[in-house]
Protein backbone atom coordinates (compact mmCIF):
# COMPACT_ATOMS: atom_id res chain seq x y z
CA UNK A 1 0.00 0.00 0.00
CA UNK A 2 1.10 3.63 -0.70
CA UNK A 3 2.23 6.34 1.62
CA UNK A 4 1.70 9.82 0.86
CA UNK A 5 3.25 11.99 3.44
CA UNK A 6 1.62 15.61 3.40
CA UNK A 7 1.16 18.57 5.75
CA UNK A 8 -1.22 19.92 8.05
CA UNK A 9 -4.28 20.01 5.75
CA UNK A 10 -5.39 23.16 6.67
CA UNK A 11 -2.44 25.15 5.12
CA UNK A 12 -0.93 22.47 2.41
CA UNK A 13 -2.44 22.71 -0.95
CA UNK A 14 0.55 20.99 -2.55
CA UNK A 15 -0.30 18.10 -0.19
CA UNK A 16 -3.82 18.42 -1.20
CA UNK A 17 -3.61 17.52 -4.81
CA UNK A 18 -2.42 13.94 -4.39
CA UNK A 19 -4.77 13.38 -1.66
CA UNK A 20 -7.88 14.46 -3.89
CA UNK A 21 -6.05 12.60 -6.29
CA UNK A 22 -5.99 8.92 -5.14
CA UNK A 23 -9.19 9.39 -3.17
CA UNK A 24 -11.25 10.29 -5.84
CA UNK A 25 -9.68 7.31 -7.77
CA UNK A 26 -10.66 4.99 -4.67
CA UNK A 27 -6.80 4.13 -4.68
CA UNK A 28 -5.96 2.67 -1.14
CA UNK A 29 -3.23 4.81 1.20
CA UNK A 30 -2.15 5.67 4.32
CA UNK A 31 -1.22 9.22 5.25
CA UNK A 32 1.07 10.32 7.36
CA UNK A 33 0.67 13.61 8.38
CA UNK A 34 4.17 15.55 9.51
CA UNK A 35 3.14 18.76 10.85
CA UNK A 36 4.39 22.52 10.22
CA UNK A 37 6.41 24.20 12.76
CA UNK A 38 8.64 26.05 10.78
CA UNK A 39 10.79 25.46 7.00
CA UNK A 40 13.88 26.41 9.16
CA UNK A 41 16.63 23.13 8.90
CA UNK A 42 16.00 22.45 12.21
CA UNK A 43 12.94 22.38 12.58
CA UNK A 44 11.00 19.05 13.55
CA UNK A 45 8.90 19.17 10.47
CA UNK A 46 12.44 19.55 8.42
CA UNK A 47 14.24 16.67 10.31
CA UNK A 48 10.95 14.04 10.01
CA UNK A 49 10.65 14.59 6.09
CA UNK A 50 14.07 14.86 5.85
CA UNK A 51 14.08 11.21 6.47
CA UNK A 52 11.89 10.14 3.62
CA UNK A 53 12.65 13.51 0.87
CA UNK A 54 16.07 14.80 0.17
CA UNK A 55 14.41 18.11 -1.05
CA UNK A 56 12.81 18.45 2.38
CA UNK A 57 9.18 19.10 1.42
CA UNK A 58 5.30 17.86 0.76
CA UNK A 59 3.98 15.93 -0.56
CA UNK A 60 5.92 12.65 -1.36
CA UNK A 61 4.49 9.32 -2.29
CA UNK A 62 6.22 6.27 -0.70
CA UNK A 63 5.96 2.69 -2.68
CA UNK A 64 7.67 0.17 -0.90
CA UNK A 65 11.26 1.03 -2.63
CA UNK A 66 10.04 3.57 -4.28
CA UNK A 67 9.78 7.74 -3.38
CA UNK A 68 7.98 9.67 -5.50
CA UNK A 69 8.05 13.90 -4.97
CA UNK A 70 6.41 16.69 -6.24
CA UNK A 71 2.33 16.99 -6.38
CA UNK A 72 2.72 16.42 -10.44
CA UNK A 73 5.00 14.07 -10.67
CA UNK A 74 2.79 11.91 -7.35
CA UNK A 75 0.13 12.20 -10.26
CA UNK A 76 1.59 11.13 -12.72
CA UNK A 77 3.15 8.47 -11.28
CA UNK A 78 -0.39 7.25 -10.09
CA UNK A 79 -1.88 7.36 -13.62
CA UNK A 80 1.23 5.46 -14.96
CA UNK A 81 0.35 2.39 -12.29
CA UNK A 82 -3.11 2.93 -12.56
CA UNK A 83 -4.34 3.04 -15.98
CA UNK A 84 -7.65 1.94 -15.21
CA UNK A 85 -8.65 4.67 -12.89
CA UNK A 86 -8.18 7.03 -15.92
CA UNK A 87 -6.61 9.93 -13.99
CA UNK A 88 -5.73 11.40 -17.12
CA UNK A 89 -8.59 11.93 -19.90
CA UNK A 90 -8.58 9.25 -22.60
CA UNK A 91 -9.16 11.72 -25.22
CA UNK A 92 -5.93 12.68 -26.82
CA UNK A 93 -7.12 16.11 -27.01
CA UNK A 94 -8.42 16.68 -23.78
CA UNK A 95 -5.91 14.78 -22.01
CA UNK A 96 -3.07 17.19 -24.09
CA UNK A 97 -5.48 19.52 -22.25
CA UNK A 98 -5.97 18.67 -18.87
CA UNK A 99 -1.76 18.44 -19.11
CA UNK A 100 -1.35 21.93 -19.82
CA UNK A 101 -3.68 23.18 -17.36
CA UNK A 102 -2.14 21.37 -14.79
CA UNK A 103 0.93 22.30 -15.90
CA UNK A 104 -0.11 26.19 -15.62
CA UNK A 105 -1.25 25.42 -12.39
CA UNK A 106 1.57 23.65 -10.72
CA UNK A 107 4.25 26.79 -12.16
CA UNK A 108 2.42 29.70 -12.33
CA UNK A 109 -0.58 32.23 -10.72
CA UNK A 110 2.35 33.12 -8.16
CA UNK A 111 0.64 36.35 -6.98
CA UNK A 112 -2.44 34.43 -5.92
CA UNK A 113 -0.10 31.70 -4.43
CA UNK A 114 0.88 34.33 -2.28
CA UNK A 115 -1.37 36.77 -1.29
CA UNK A 116 -3.83 34.21 -1.16
CA UNK A 117 -2.84 30.90 0.69
CA UNK A 118 -4.80 28.12 1.41
CA UNK A 119 -7.03 28.26 5.19
CA UNK A 120 -9.77 25.96 4.89
CA UNK A 121 -11.28 27.38 8.51
CA UNK A 122 -11.01 31.26 7.77
CA UNK A 123 -13.04 33.55 6.61
CA UNK A 124 -11.06 36.39 5.32
CA UNK A 125 -13.74 37.88 3.09
CA UNK A 126 -12.41 41.51 4.33
CA UNK A 127 -8.77 40.64 2.94
CA UNK A 128 -10.26 39.41 -0.45
CA UNK A 129 -12.07 42.52 -1.16
CA UNK A 130 -8.61 44.64 -0.23
CA UNK A 131 -6.72 42.34 -1.99
CA UNK A 132 -9.02 42.37 -4.87
CA UNK A 133 -8.89 46.49 -5.29
CA UNK A 134 -4.52 46.76 -4.37
CA UNK A 135 -3.34 43.87 -6.70
CA UNK A 136 -4.26 43.83 -10.82
CA UNK A 137 -1.79 40.79 -10.73
CA UNK A 138 -4.53 39.23 -8.41
CA UNK A 139 -7.04 40.04 -11.04
CA UNK A 140 -5.44 39.05 -13.79
CA UNK A 141 -4.44 35.34 -12.31
CA UNK A 142 -8.11 35.31 -11.10
CA UNK A 143 -9.32 36.25 -14.54
CA UNK A 144 -7.10 33.36 -16.41
CA UNK A 145 -8.16 30.79 -14.18
CA UNK A 146 -12.24 31.83 -14.96
CA UNK A 147 -10.73 31.68 -18.87
CA UNK A 148 -9.73 27.75 -17.85
CA UNK A 149 -13.06 26.88 -15.68
CA UNK A 150 -15.28 28.61 -18.74
CA UNK A 151 -13.12 26.44 -21.08
CA UNK A 152 -15.02 22.71 -19.47
CA UNK A 153 -16.62 20.67 -22.15
CA UNK A 154 -20.14 21.81 -20.11
CA UNK A 155 -21.51 23.90 -17.24
CA UNK A 156 -22.03 20.87 -15.20
CA UNK A 157 -18.61 19.15 -16.02
CA UNK A 158 -15.04 19.12 -14.44
CA UNK A 159 -12.64 20.89 -16.18
CA UNK A 160 -12.14 18.02 -19.04
CA UNK A 161 -15.22 16.40 -18.94
CA UNK A 162 -14.88 13.41 -16.20
CA UNK A 163 -12.95 14.19 -12.65
CA UNK A 164 -9.06 13.75 -13.47
CA UNK A 165 -5.74 15.51 -12.11
CA UNK A 166 -6.32 19.00 -13.62
CA UNK A 167 -9.65 19.32 -11.16
CA UNK A 168 -7.09 17.91 -8.18
CA UNK A 169 -4.78 20.72 -9.09
CA UNK A 170 -7.28 23.33 -9.35
CA UNK A 171 -8.97 22.06 -5.67
CA UNK A 172 -6.95 24.22 -3.83
CA UNK A 173 -7.59 27.05 -5.79
CA UNK A 174 -11.04 26.45 -5.06
CA UNK A 175 -10.22 26.68 -1.29
CA UNK A 176 -8.34 29.64 -1.76
CA UNK A 177 -11.43 31.42 -3.49
CA UNK A 178 -13.84 30.68 -0.76
CA UNK A 179 -11.58 31.28 2.12
CA UNK A 180 -11.34 34.62 0.11
CA UNK A 181 -14.64 35.00 -1.64
CA UNK A 182 -12.81 36.57 -4.47
CA UNK A 183 -15.70 37.79 -7.24
CA UNK A 184 -16.12 35.32 -9.75
CA UNK A 185 -18.77 34.56 -12.21
CA UNK A 186 -21.84 32.28 -12.24
CA UNK A 187 -20.02 29.71 -14.29
CA UNK A 188 -17.05 29.60 -11.89
CA UNK A 189 -19.48 29.19 -8.93
CA UNK A 190 -20.85 26.10 -10.46
CA UNK A 191 -17.75 24.59 -10.42
CA UNK A 192 -16.41 25.45 -7.60
CA UNK A 193 -19.65 23.69 -5.85
CA UNK A 194 -19.09 20.83 -7.90
CA UNK A 195 -15.29 20.51 -6.00
CA UNK A 196 -16.56 21.57 -2.80
CA UNK A 197 -19.18 18.76 -2.91
CA UNK A 198 -16.65 15.36 -3.94
CA UNK A 199 -16.62 13.30 -0.79
CA UNK A 200 -12.85 13.82 -0.82
CA UNK A 201 -12.74 17.30 -0.84
CA UNK A 202 -15.71 17.48 2.51
CA UNK A 203 -13.43 15.11 4.03
CA UNK A 204 -10.70 17.45 3.52
CA UNK A 205 -12.16 20.45 4.58
CA UNK A 206 -13.67 18.40 7.64
CA UNK A 207 -10.35 16.89 8.73
CA UNK A 208 -8.58 20.22 8.37
CA UNK A 209 -11.22 22.16 10.86
CA UNK A 210 -10.37 19.59 13.37
CA UNK A 211 -6.68 19.89 13.28
CA UNK A 212 -7.33 23.05 15.45
CA UNK A 213 -3.87 24.19 15.13
CA UNK A 214 -2.59 27.53 14.60
CA UNK A 215 0.57 28.27 12.41
CA UNK A 216 2.04 31.80 12.53
CA UNK A 217 3.85 31.64 9.29
CA UNK A 218 0.94 30.22 7.26
CA UNK A 219 -1.10 33.22 8.91
CA UNK A 220 -0.65 36.63 7.35
CA UNK A 221 -3.45 37.84 8.01
CA UNK A 222 -4.53 36.36 11.59
CA UNK A 223 -2.96 36.99 15.06
CA UNK A 224 -4.48 33.51 16.81
CA UNK A 225 -7.17 30.89 15.41
CA UNK A 226 -9.95 32.42 16.79
CA UNK A 227 -9.93 34.84 14.82
CA UNK A 228 -12.08 35.19 11.90
CA UNK A 229 -12.21 31.48 12.28
CA UNK A 230 -15.44 30.07 9.38
CA UNK A 231 -18.55 29.28 11.35
CA UNK A 232 -19.72 25.66 10.91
Amino acid sequence: MYTLLIGNKNYSTWSMRPWIALKQAGIAFQEHIIQFDSFEPESLFKTEILKYNATGKVPALLDVDVVVWDSLAICEYLAEQHPEKALWPTDKAMRARARSITAEMHSGFQTLRNLCPMNVEADLSHVGRQLWTQHAQLRADVARIEQIWSQRPSENDFLCGEFSIADAFYAPVVMRFACFNLPLSASSQVYMQKVLSLSSVQQWIAEAKQEHLFVPFNEPYRSDREEYLKAD
